[in-house]
């Protein structure tokens, strides 16, 4: 079972649920994640569009990607929604949900080497490379791609950086994501197709600083896309973001129009 450090998710988590027990007024789910800690489906949080009974939508045994709405830590109860999920907060949370299977697999492979437990495995190596890495499979993946000095300098001390080494280079394989968006750019000035280039090109070093690939062409004036391909999503949508919070600026700084749109 994949494992959190923490007891409870915190509001707006996106988590894995399993759901265990169906009522009119709701259902009970099983938090992967945090220990099986059971959770509850309020029934106008199942579905934003009409059903005539909530088993048309959840099935007992079913995972479903969850978002916390509401935590009590005192008494240990946390309520959920499948409603508010969007299609592209699912797609990434079965993605990053995949990867720390994986992660935890090999995990459990280095323990057995080493005669450890699954617990030792994540305090001397899962959680060091999630703190440097942001995400254990990160670190693994950064182990294919750099060797065992990926998993010294975050901290995994030996025989598990070698351990884990030779695991990772006959069990990882590098995929990468790609996200896109079109940019809707319109400048009227005289000098419009410099300032439009202006903008088009204001975000050009940030693939440097995050190690991403990215395209960028012509859709059809005024459209343009632009392509982001990363290891993960978390650092494509990283860059994303990054790359439209640049390119508003300058068409702000220019008195130009710029209008984007996130393709799925």
């Amino acid at each position: 079972m994949v494992k959190k450090r923490k007891q409870l998710p915190d509001v707006n988590e996106l988590v894995i649920g399993t759901v265990r027990r169906i009522y009119d007024h709701g259902a009970f789910v099983t938090l992967d994640e945090y220990n099986d800690l059971e959770a509850y489906i309020p029934l106008n949080e199942v579905s934003h569009t009409w059903f005539r009974n909530i088993r048309e939508v959840l099935k007992v045994g079913r995972k479903n990607v969850l978002k916390v709405i509401r935590v009590n830590r005192r008494r240990m109860q946390v309520d959920v929604s499948l409603r508010r999920v969007a299609p592209s907060e699912r797609r990434s949370k079965l993605y990053e949900w995949k990867r720390a299977q994986r992660a935890e697999k090999i995990l459990e492979l280095a323990a057995e080497k080493l005669g450890k437990t699954l617990d030792d495995a994540y305090r001397e190596a899962g959680w060091k490379l999630e703190d440097f890495y942001g995400e254990i499979y990160a670190g693994f993946e950064e182990t294919v791609l750099k060797g065992k000095e990926a998993l010294l300098r975050a901290g995994v001390k030996e025989p598990w950086a070698s351990i884990l080494e030779e695991i990772c280079k006959t069990s990882v394989k590098i995929s990468k994501v790609k996200i896109s968006a079109i940019f809707s750019v319109q400048c009227f000035q005289s000098d419009g197709v410099e300032r439009i280039r202006s903008i088009l090109t204001s975000w050009y070093d940030l693939p440097k600083k995050y190690e991403v690939e990215t395209k960028a062409y012509v859709v059809g004036p005024p459209r343009y896309r632009v392509d982001i391909i990363a290891l993960d999503y978390k650092t494509a949508e990283k860059v994303l973001k990054k790359i439209i919070e640049a390119m508003k600026a300058k068409a702000q700084e220019l008195e130009c129009s710029l209008v984007y749109e996130r393709l799925r």
